[in-house]
């Protein structure tokens, strides 16, 4: 990543931080204020994503890895043999779990 994304990005979220609606020449201000040079197409790109996309869902996605994308991935495809595999695996994995949890260890915070 170039300073010059960076700087918009943080330039972007300063912005939403205060409350401001961000566009392209609240950017390049902030961007020139911070003393950052930037490339002239930064600040009118990141005001066209952000017009698109709420900044606050692309921050809350960051880390869960694509969120419904995921979802999507683990539904079956197709017809009806694909989904008969998949189920046994599911059970197996509960079952594995609840044994794990049933198990004592004999350690106790409050002996």
């Amino acid at each position: 990543m170039s300073v010059g994304e960076l700087g918009c990005t943080y330039a972007a979220l300063l912005l939403f931080d205060d409350g401001i609606p961000i566009t392209a020449e609240k950017i390049a201000t902030v961007v020139k204020a911070a003393n950052i040079s930037v490339e002239s197409y930064w600040p009118s790109l990141f005001a066209k994503l952000f017009e698109k996309r709420d900044i606050e869902d692309l921050i809350l996605t960051v880390g869960t890895g694509g969120g419904p994308a995921v979802a999507v991935a683990a539904a079956p495809v197709g017809g009806g043999g694909g989904g008969g595999a998949a189920a046994p695996a599911a059970e197996e994995k509960k079952e594995e779990m609840k044994e794990d949890s049933d198990e004592d260890l004999g350690l106790s915070l409050f002996d």
